[in-house]
């Protein structure tokens, strides 16, 4: 507690002392008398008159010292004192005994039986006797006017503005009506006009009291105020309506109490996550809602057998959507299909899991190994494959541009301010603030729990050249940034270079951003400078989804649906890695697996994927065809066709070798195509038959693929050593026309069969 609010804590006293008065409940005989009088009196200045207010004292004084505390008027004094006398002569008793439904039924009078203002001034009678603490109940009130009637209004300005001044400077632009009646209404319920006597009690029980729908919404910003100032320890938690949310109202619905025992059990024992905690336990409720049906018998998981295990197993297989529920909020046309496979392996997953601790805790005995006798079936495992939801190119480049380019009219205004010209409207967030958030979620690849745990100073910028190890290569400075990531679910905090564009949106909004509270990161457990928070308060969870993805949308003129479902913070994590994936210069998968700060490369694989582009250029370069086939020159003789030759056994088809010619008509059968032996079918170039061959015009070329054999294909690619281990192990092969290369080599002195002379039509014999 400050100096000032030491000193107004000191002078501010409850404005009526009531322990001075008489508070007898019970009306003497005289009293009764007097409010008679004064009540049918014809005229109030009469003796009469005046004796009976003497013997009504005891009641007259204190609303005389109450109306003057509140400073009202003459006339309105005259009315409410008229209107006081009357009820407690109708009920025959002293106002100190009204209850507050009584009260209630005093203050709500006709505006035209009594003067002006005469409701504000019993309902101050009210709340000043402690008989009124919800002053809403009795009607639409001035919070701010009343409480200065009941305060004064130094105290409850003062207080207004020491809770305005924390707000506008983390950024809000506090309405100059709201801020006092919520201030005042927690005042009022309080009953002080000290900020530093205030609870999160006095909170609560103005979010339950009959206060306006405004003044419960600002409830938590004023909470975060008081935080802010030191005299809370905590904001207001938010409420928790029934029926809202993302589970029904209640899942205990049709479970059998023993069950859910050992299920809130588990619950209030594991340490896993928050929210893996009720996923987990919600699905829990629906495997008792399974047993009530089917094994009323084993509502103790230590009665649960391999039995049970593999029925349930099967029940989950064919489970549909909605079954076993008592209030699945999802849409009608889902309802009664069957599961994905993805909510399948989740309900295995969590119940696997539950027996599993069951048995480590020794809360039950070991009857079955959860993990053999529920694990997720190989028909489901198949199904969970590795298909990142990539969204496509010419989508994904509009939203890159549109978050590039955001302006002031493409951001949504504040539904309440309708009324006001847009001019004079501002969003909720500042401009700044949205194109840092964009230009993250655009280039950082990050879950959006970790875009909205980044921290003030986040980025570092690379001010000098490096040089990359391993290689005479440097890195230019300021060619990229290092950002911060904070601890996540999978790996602890890690250092990822992004694109400077993404500095610089930081850099700029960490200029503008006014001062902010510091927070507790729930995660770690450390108080940190949140750097998207603004108003006091961290950015919002749905942001990404809700707001800046359709902003993003509307202004690329793209849809926020396609093929693969809807376009989700999350969906650009996956887009960016196969980018990085399937780059020219590509990011190998343990590179990603560290930029996108995995703990294994098995989760990077289901945000990674190979194009079709680069899949399709990858085969290419790898030479399938070529490695296989091998194309060799092929000279047709049409002279040898056309005048019968060919028939009669003449060559006609030339496979080029390049150091002559093979006739064999048979040559991609010939073991020897690769390493001619030079048979009695080989032609060599230099010979007289060869060059009579080239000189022909009407000779035709052609390319034929000859398939290769494995030996074949390595001597093509490895060269002299394959190639001579080719002919070693063709040594003893027969050549087309009989011998073998070894036979072939041995006889030196043989000459080589000649070929038949080539002739043209027009030669002489």
């Amino acid at each position: 507690m400050n100096r000032t609010a030491v000193s107004i804590s000191i002078a501010f006293q409850w404005p009526i002392d009531l322990s001075r008065y008489d508070r007898t409940f019970l009306l003497t005989d005289r009293e009764q008398e007097a409010l008679e009088t004064l009540v049918y009196a014809p005229s109030q200045v009469s003796t009469k008159a005046i004796e009976a207010r003497e013997q009504l004292a005891r009641l007259l004084t204190p609303l005389h010292d109450m109306l003057q505390v509140t400073e009202a008027a003459p006339h309105v004094y005259t009315g409410v004192r008229l209107r006081m006398l009357r009820e407690m002569h109708r009920r025959q008793t002293a106002f100190w005994s009204w209850t507050t439904d009584e009260w209630l039924e005093t203050i709500r009078i006709p505006k035209t039986q009594y003067p002006g203002q005469c409701f504000q001034y019993l309902l101050a009678l009210g709340y000043l006797t402690h008989a009124v603490a919800d002053i809403h109940a009795a009607g639409r009130i001035q919070q701010h006017s009343f409480t200065r009637k009941i305060f004064g209004q130094l105290l409850v300005d003062t207080a207004v503005n020491r809770v305005r001044d924390v707000l506008v400077q983390w950024g809000h632009k506090t309405d100059p009506q709201t801020l006092p009646n919520v201030v005042c209404d927690l005042l009022l319920m309080g009953k002080t006009p000290v900020l530093e006597e205030l609870t999160l009690e006095t909170f609560e029980q103005v979010r339950q009291s009959q206060s306006a729908g405004y003044v419960k919404d600002a409830l938590s910003v004023v909470s975060r105020a008081l935080v802010g100032l030191r005299i809370l320890a905590s904001p207001l938690p938010a409420p928790k309506y029934p029926g809202q949310g993302r589970y029904p109202i209640s899942p205990h619905d049709d479970v059998p109490e023993q069950w859910a025992g050992w299920c809130r059990k588990w619950r209030e024992t594991s340490t896993l996550a928050p929210r893996t905690r009720v996923s987990g336990y919600y699905i829990l409720m629906k495997v008792g809602r399974w047993l009530a049906s089917t094994h009323p018998e084993c509502l103790d998981p230590a009665r649960w057998t391999r039995e049970i295990a593999a029925e349930f197993v099967a029940a989950v297989d064919r489970m549909q959507v909605g079954e076993w529920t008592v209030d699945y909020r999802c849409a009608p046309e889902r309802l009664g299909k069957p599961l994905t496979a993805g909510a399948k392996n989740q309900y295995l997953v969590h119940v696997r899991r539950f027996f599993q601790d069951c048995q480590e805790w020794e809360w039950i005995p070991r009857h079955f190994d959860p993990r053999r006798s529920l694990a997720t079936p190989r028909a489901i495992r198949a199904c969970l494959l590795t298909n990142p939801r990539v969204i496509a190119d010419d989508v994904w480049g509009k939203l890159l541009w549109a978050g590039l380019n955001l302006t002031l009219d493409d951001l949504p205004l504040p539904g309440y301010a309708a009324a006001v010209p847009r001019e004079d409207r501002d969003p909720f967030y500042p401009l700044e603030m949205v194109r840092a958030i964009a230009v993250v979620w655009l280039f950082c690849g990050l879950r959006s729990n970790e875009v909205r745990r980044l921290r003030v100073g986040c980025i570092r910028w690379q001010r000098s050249a490096v040089p990359i190890t391993g290689t005479v290569e440097t890195l230019p400075k300021d060619a990229v940034c290092l950002l911060d990531i904070p601890t996540n679910k999978t790996k602890q905090a890690f250092t990822k270079p992004v694109d400077r564009v993404v500095g610089e949106a930081i850099a700029l909004w960490e200029q503008a951003r006014p001062p902010q509270p510091a927070a507790v990161d729930a995660k770690t457990g450390e108080v940190v400078d949140y750097l998207f928070s603004y108003r006091g308060c961290r950015l919002g969870e749905q942001y990404l989804n809700g707001t800046l993805i359709p902003v993003l949308g509307s202004k690329a003129g793209v849809p926020l649906r396609d093929a693969r479902g809807n376009i989700t913070s999350h969906r650009a994590r996956s887009t960016i890695a196969s980018m990085l994936y399937n780059a020219r210069e590509p990011m190998t998968l343990f590179e990603l697996q560290e930029w996108l700060g995995h703990r294994s490369p098995a989760s990077t694989q289901f945000y990674a994927k190979i194009t079709p582009t680069k899949l399709a250029k990858s085969y290419a370069d790898a030479g399938y065809f070529e490695r296989n086939r091998h194309m060799i020159e092929v000279l047709i003789d049409q002279d040898a066709i056309k005048s019968g030759a060919a028939a009669q056994g003449e060559p006609w088809r030339y496979f080029d070798l390049g150091h002559g010619y093979c006739t064999y008509d048979f040559f991609d059968q010939c073991p020897h195509r690769m390493a001619c032996a030079r048979c009695a079918f080989y032609l060599p170039k230099g010979s007289s038959q060869a060059q009579l061959l080239e000189a022909k015009a009407n000779l035709q070329h052609m390319l034929q693929a000859i398939p290769l054999s494995e030996e074949e294909r390595r001597a093509v690619e490895e060269g002299i050593t394959a190639m001579e281990q080719l002919c070693e192990r063709l040594a003893d092969v027969p050549t087309p026309a009989g011998p073998t290369p070894r036979m072939l080599a041995a006889d030196k002195k043989r000459s080589r069969p000649l070929l038949p002379m080539l002739r043209s039509p027009s030669t002489p014999d």
